[in-house]
């Protein structure tokens, strides 16, 4: 039976820590559980969490164990080595799939039947491992993807134009990493084609302004850890956004990283692409129009994606 007011956080890392405080702020649960392979650091995050609840809304935080996640309506799993100066996302994959393993056959063992979500990187490989180890419905399994990606491309563009860049709306699609992309053609402010709306601010060198705000989106992980040693409150606010839209149901377009089942004409790995969250986790991925230049970046993503799955399942 799921408590739908039950969530349960794995990894008490930076990233993890961040997470759960944000969910704790925006009282979306009554019942919050920390695991972790150090249970000291769990119950020290679950108590320093607990302290602020006066000032926020009632919640029991405590820091828990696998079982504690069979009635769970949602699993957040943050596990795993973290990206160090100079390693791409794709880096981590040995060392976390290796984790995500004992994670996710530790969660068949209990009656687990929520949503699992995973952040930890790289997120498009480790969601569709996620998928295939669980068993669970492509649905049920979703990915961070490129929804801090897509907040950082609102952020740069906002900035650019002196604009809310909650007015802004574009898509960072593909990989959670490198071979990421903007979905230019698609993007608008308030409705307002994105060029013309530049020359109304003044800015009329289009190719090199996008050029320059997509490195920006896309080395931004980089230059973070390169200053501050790993990000965590950009991607925590991301994955309270996507718990948000499932815990309320609200059907919103975010670019999680899903099981691809020929959208795109893909197959057999997990990608960010919009999608329509809700209760039931991705209801529905939506094939957005795309640019030829785009198509053929979205498959060169793709294939890159798929070139490490396929190392995967050889050394399996």
């Amino acid at each position: 039976m799921i408590n739908p007011r039950k969530v349960a956080v794995i990894g008490c890392g930076s990233v993890g820590a961040s997470i759960a405080f944000a969910l704790m702020q925006k009282a979306l649960f009554s019942q919050m559980v920390l695991i972790d392979a150090n249970h000291a650091k769990a119950e020290g995050e679950a108590m320093d969490l607990s302290h602020g609840l006066p000032y926020t809304a009632p919640m029991e935080i405590g820091a828990g164990e696998y079982e504690d996640l069979a009635d769970c309506a949602l699993a957040i799993i943050t596990a795993g080595a973290t990206q160090k100066p100079g390693e791409t996302r794709l880096d981590l994959i040995g060392r976390n799939v290796a984790i995500l393993q004992s994670i996710i056959s530790q969660i068949k063992a209990t009656s687990f039947e929520g949503i699992l979500m995973i952040v930890s990187n790289p997120v498009d490989i480790l969601t569709y491992e996620a998928q295939r180890l669980s068993g669970y419905p492509a649905h049920r399994v979703i990915g961070s993807g490129t929804v801090l990606d897509t907040a950082r491309l609102k952020s740069l563009l906002g900035t650019h134009l002196d604009v809310d860049p909650r007015s802004v709306h574009a898509f960072i699609i593909g990989e959670h990493g490198d071979s990421e992309l903007a979905v230019w053609s698609g993007a608008n402010v308030s409705g307002i084609d994105l060029d013309h709306f530049c020359e109304l601010r003044g800015h009329f060198n289009h190719a090199e302004s996008m050029q320059a705000i997509y490195e920006g989106v896309r080395d931004s992980g980089y230059e973070i850890i390169k200053r501050k040693g790993s990000t965590y409150y950009g991607i925590a606010m991301a994955v309270s956004r996507i718990t948000e839209c499932i815990m309320k149901d609200e059907r919103s377009v975010l670019p999680v990283s899903t099981v691809l089942n020929g959208q795109y004409g893909l197959e057999g790995l997990a990608l960010s692409v919009p999608s329509v969250v809700g209760k039931d986790g991705v209801e529905e991925v939506l094939e957005i129009p795309l640019s030829q230049e785009e198509q053929e970046a979205l498959a060169a993503s793709a294939a890159q994606l798929k070139s490490v799955i396929r190392t995967l399942e050889e050394g399996r």
